[in-house]
């Protein structure tokens, strides 16, 4: 199983998204590996009219997992955080959230977001 991040799916959802990256979401679907979590879907929520990419996001509610962001999450977020301002390093607090939320389930993190090279392994 994979987290997606937005910046995948903003890809993934474009007709004009980059190659790669829409390739490796479509990968994701068709084996069955792809999951979202509620930082995510927010983030694409915010990002969507009424048009095709909406009717397309509620097909994905129906059928990808959903990855719980409870208080340990939150908690990994806080710790993520501290490590990057330690470092001199910062990232938008969705992002934070979204990589703790990956790293706490043990899940990979496919995205298009440099912020993420350094929050999967800080």
């Amino acid at each position: 199983m994979k987290l997606v991040d937005t910046s995948s799916w903003v890809q993934a959802l474009r007709a004009n998204g980059r190659k790669e990256v829409r390739e490796r979401v479509a990968d994701l679907l068709r084996r069955g590996e792809a999951c979202w979590c509620a930082p995510v879907r927010l983030e694409l929520w915010a990002g969507v009219g009424k048009g095709p990419e909406a009717a397309v996001l509620h097909r994905y509610a129906e059928v990808l997992p959903d990855v719980p962001v409870g208080p340990e999450v939150w908690r990994w977020a806080e710790t993520l955080a501290g490590r990057g301002r330690k470092r001199g390093l910062s990232a938008p607090a969705m992002d934070i959230l979204i990589a703790a939320c990956a790293r706490h389930h043990g899940l990979e993190l496919e995205n298009d977001d440099a912020d993420f090279d350094w929050l999967m392994t800080v």
